[in-house]
Order: structure tokens, then C-alpha cells, then sequence
């Protein structure tokens, strides 16, 4: 299986900056978009966060931009789960134009499961923890993505 396409969207007016390119943020708004729709998937959705108490909390991101997006552009996020533990969630979105392989942007994100209550940390359900091994299961093909585990630095000084 490939990467899961958890969001598609148009690129509006409102989300272009002064030089006709998708605003910085916006990059981050869609793939938080993404991040929903895979906790739509997971059974992780409003009923499911008013009935448990729990939610994922983003604990890091790195996002990488490597195209221009324009306009109009019809774009989707594809994901996939890099790794997971009992209680965090490893994933990496890429940002494509619809139909395109060719990653536009990328963005890698720790997510911690979360009860409400405290909040702390909290182990997921099995439920949750069975639909998330189904989605590495089908995934085992795909390669480690280029944009993994990097680090922002500067070159030491000579």
C-alpha cells in the first residue's frame, strides 16, 4: 500500500502571499488537516475524544519546504506512521500536486496520546493501537522518506 492520501484541498486566495506562493503557515495548516483525518481513521474523532477523554498532542514538528505552490493549486497530503510506542505517534506527511508523486513539501511530526483530564500521557486504546499496526503493516514497503530526522544547525565554525 502506498502512503495514505488523508487530505486534498485547493490552494485559495487567502492562503497566497505576496509573491503568488502559498503563505508559510498555510503549509502547516493543511497538514494539520492531514493529522485530523488520521485520527478520523484511527477512531480517533470527536464522538471518540467526548467519550474517552483522550487526544493526540503534537510534541515537534519539522516542516521542509521544497516547492512553490501556487493558486488554484489542487493539492493532497499523503502519510504515513514512521514508527509508534503504547503512548506516541511517528508520522510524515508530503505535500503533492493531485496526481504527482513529486513531494512539494514535508513535514515530519511526534504526536503524544493524551488524557484530557491531567492532561499526561496516556496509552492508546487497542482498538486504536490495532487500526495503527494494520496501517504500518500495509505501509512496510514504502522506503524511509528523505526528510526524516533531520536536525537544524548551522555548520560549526573552522
Amino acid at each position: 500500500m502506498p502512503a495514505l492520501t488523508t487530505y486534498q484541498t485547493r490552494i485559495i486566495p487567502e492562503w497566497v502571499d505576496y509573491n503568488g506562493h502559498l503563505r508559510d503557515a498555510f503549509y502547516l495548516l493543511i497538514f494539520s488537516y492531514a493529522t485530523d483525518a488520521l485520527m478520523d481513521r484511527l477512531g480517533m474523532d470527536s464522538s471518540h475524544r467526548e467519550a474517552s477523554g483522550n487526544s493526540l498532542f503534537t510534541l515537534e514538528l519539522h516542516l521542509n519546504y521544497l516547492q512553490e505552490v501556487k493558486l488554484d493549486a489542487d493539492v493532497d497530503v499523503h502519510t504515513q506512521i514512521i514508527a509508534h510506542d503504547s503512548k506516541r505517534l511517528h508520522l510524515y506527511h508530503s505535500l503533492h500536486l493531485a496526481g504527482d508523486d513529486k513531494a512539494l513539501a514535508a513535514n515530519e511530526q511526534m504526536l503524544l496520546h493524551v488524557d484530557l483530564a491531567g492532561p499526561r500521557s496516556a496509552p492508546f486504546s487497542d482498538d486504536t493501537l490495532n487500526k495503527l499496526q494494520a496501517i504500518v503493516a500495509e505501509q512496510t514497503d514504502l522506503p524511509v522518506p528523505d526528510y526524516i530526522g533531520r536536525v537544524i544547525a548551522l555548520p560549526p565554525k573552522k
